[in-house]
C-alpha cells in the first residue's frame, strides 16, 4: 500500500468566495499554500497528494506551475475532494457542472481518483426520497468520473446526510459509487470504523485514515486519539484494498508537517507488522 497525504491541514476547510453568490463556484478550498504543503507532504516521504477542487481550480489557467510543484517534489496528485448538495433538484445542474469540473482538472493533473462528500440536510428534516436523490446524484458523479478516466468514491462525513451507520447503510443500495471510509468521521457518527469497512469490503476505493478524541472533540494525528488502527488496518487488508491510504487531519494547532511526520511514523510502524 502506498502512503498519500491530504493538504487540507494547510489552512483548513473553507469556501470558494464565489460559491457564495454561485453554486457552481462553491469549491473546496484551503487557503494555504499548496507549494508549501506538497513540498512538506514529500520532505516526511508520502508519496501522493490529495487536493481540494477549488486548489485545482486557481492552478486552471497556470496547470504548469503545480506540475513544477508536483514534479519538483516527486509526489503524485492521486486524488481530489470535491462535494455537493445532492437533494435540491433545481441547483443539481450547476452542483453537477462543478463537479465536471472538478473531475476535468484532476484528470488534467494526472489524479486517478475524485473523491465526493457531504450532501445537504433539510432544515425541515431529512426524508427518505433524500437518500434516493443522493444515490441517483452519486451515480451521475460515476459516470462523470468515468468519463475522464478516474474512479469516484462516496466520504462519510459529519453535519451532512450520511454521518451515521444506519444511514450509510440507507445510502449504499440506492448508489453504484465507491466507498471512501473515513476512519474519525465514521466514528464521530457512531460508526465502528474496522466493522464498517468489513461490512462494505467490495466497495472500498480510496480510504482516509485520521483519529480523534471525543470529548473535547478534536482530530489528531495517527496513533493520538481512540481509534484503534491495528483492527482498521486488518479489516483494510481483509478487503483485498491494497492500494493508497491517504492521511487527512482536517485541523492541527501545530506545524502541520509536524503532525504528517507523526502519523507518518506510526503508519510504517503499524503497516510494519
Amino acid at each position: 500500500m502506498k502512503l498519500g497525504y491530504c493538504s487540507i491541514t494547510w489552512g483548513g476547510v473553507v469556501g470558494h468566495p464565489q460559491g457564495v453568490t454561485s453554486v457552481k463556484d462553491l469549491f473546496y478550498l484551503t487557503h494555504g499554500s499548496m507549494r508549501d504543503a506538497v513540498q512538506d507532504i514529500a520532505s516526511v516521504g508520502y508519496q501522493g497528494v490529495e487536493m481540494f477542487d477549488g486548489n485545482l481550480a486557481e492552478y486552471a489557467e497556470k496547470p504548469e506551475e503545480l506540475k513544477e510543484i508536483l514534479g519538483t517534489a516527486g509526489v503524485e496528485l492521486t486524488s481530489v475532494y470535491t462535494g455537493a448538495n445532492f437533494i435540491y433538484a433545481d441547483i443539481l445542474p450547476d452542483e453537477l457542472h462543478r463537479i465536471h469540473r472538478a473531475a476535468e482538472l484532476a484528470a488534467n493533473f494526472g489524479a486517478e481518483r475524485l473523491v465526493v462528500g457531504g450532501g445537504a440536510r433539510r432544515a425541515a428534516g431529512t426524508t427518505e426520497e433524500d437518500y434516493r436523490r443522493l444515490g441517483e446524484g452519486l451515480d451521475k458523479v460515476t459516470d462523470i468520473a468515468e468519463s475522464f478516466g478516474l474512479t469516484a468514491s462516496y466520504h462519510p462525513h459529519l453535519s451532512t446526510i450520511v454521518e451515521s451507520p444506519d444511514e450509510l447503510d440507507k445510502l449504499m443500495p440506492l448508489t453504484r459509487i465507491g466507498f471512501c471510509p473515513d476512519t474519525a468521521h465514521l466514528a464521530a457518527g457512531g460508526a465502528d470504523p474496522a466493522a464498517v469497512i468489513r461490512k462494505y469490503p467490495d466497495r472500498i476505493r480510496h480510504v482516509h485514515l485520521k483519529d480523534f478524541q471525543q470529548a473535547p472533540f478534536t482530530f489528531l494525528p495517527l496513533g493520538q486519539g481512540e481509534l484503534d488502527f491495528p483492527d482498521i488496518i486488518a479489516a483494510i487488508r481483509e478487503s483485498g484494498y491494497d492500494s493508497w491510504l491517504m492521511v487527512e487531519l482536517d485541523n492541527y494547532d501545530g506545524d502541520p508537517r509536524e503532525a504528517a511526520a507523526i502519523s507518518k511514523k506510526y503508519l510504517e510502524e503499524l503497516l510494519s507488522n
